[in-house]
């Protein structure tokens, strides 16, 4: 056992030279958040990365715990091609449980781990803004096409990460509530994968990690062993195109393609509910994902591991 830990710590060192000082925007869904026992988890996994000396970022949605409080309330969650229809009275939902409950049990968790974070949302220093989604045509789940008003839903026309670099300057770990405003101050709910993307692309990140319940994009999603370990935004599209990757994965993967056109170096979707699995991505060979990346950044990675793994032989 022991002779393990040694062997899996010097495995380690290459990786944490290399990602020193780089800056991560990491995503988590609302059935991560949901369970305590796996909050505290990535909580405690977030701060081995900040003892690293990684620059993290958390964003977080929180779909079910919005769903299961407009039940209670008697308003019924409408999502189209995983995206939330937000009526105001939803948006209001959507204020308490992100901005309020969602982030506070996480800033809890990471306080827990002695990690300095603060809780904000896009409204916080200018950091996003928004403009009201016009009705939008699009093609549902089913195959459906129609066209569909998402309501108090905002697409970001800008963002300022002017606060988050403060406070990332400061040893701090930002937790972004996925909430933005218009020009004049109206509040907005934004696709939470749409904030990471805008977040890491504004901040020149080096990666975007979604921590999801599924071990990552997988060609059926009935099979585990499907899963798609490396893929390119060409490889991608026609998945898209044909209605393959649907529900909640589509706006994941759409999001690590626009980040890696827009210059960010690798995006990765792992199931962030099973134990250990953020460090198992970055600090092994193998990962336990799926990573997306352009073709120069594949075929670099795989030159790379071939080589690690050629002289740990």
């Amino acid at each position: 056992m022991t002779d393990d830990l040694i062997r899996a710590l010097k495995g380690a060192l290459d990786y944490s030279r290399v990602y020193r000082r780089q800056t991560f925007v990491v995503k988590l869904g609302g059935e991560v958040l949901a369970d305590r026992a796996v909050l505290d988890n990535v909580a405690m996994q977030v701060a081995l990365l900040e003892a690293l000396s990684v620059r993290v970022v958390l964003v977080h949605g929180g779909g079910p715990q919005s769903s299961e409080l407009s039940r209670k309330l008697g308003l019924e969650p409408e999502v189209v091609a995983g995206r939330r229809v937000t009526t105001p009275a939803v948006l209001e939902v959507a204020k308490m449980v992100y901005a309020g409950q969602l982030n506070v049990d996480l800033l809890s968790a990471l306080r827990g781990q002695q990690v300095r974070a603060v809780g904000l949302s896009g409204v916080d220093g200018g950091l996003l803004t928004a403009s009201r989604r016009p009705p939008v045509a699009l093609r549902d789940d089913d195959g459906t096409d129609r066209t569909v008003d998402f309501g108090e839903v905002g697409d970001i026309t800008g963002v300022d990460p002017s606060v988050l670099t403060t406070l990332l300057d400061a040893g701090y770990v930002p937790v972004v509530a996925s909430l933005a405003a218009d020009a004049g101050g109206q509040a907005l709910n934004i696709n939470a994968d749409t904030v990471a993307e805008a977040l890491t692309t504004a901040l020149d990140a080096d990666k975007l990690i979604f921590l999801t319940t599924s071990p990552g994009l997988l060609r059926d999603v009935e099979d585990p062993t499907t899963l798609v370990a490396f893929a390119t935004p060409a490889e991608l599209e026609p998945l898209l195109v044909s209605g393959a990757i649907a529900g909640g994965m589509r706006p994941k993967v759409e999001a690590c393609i626009r980040a890696v056109r827009g210059g960010v170096r690798r995006t990765h979707i792992i199931d962030g509910t099973e134990p250990d699995s953020l460090l198992m991505e970055l600090f092994t060979g193998r990962g336990c994902g799926t990573m997306i990346v352009d073709r120069r950044e594949l075929a670099d990675y795989t030159s790379h591991e071939l080589a690690r793994n050629g002289t740990d032989g």
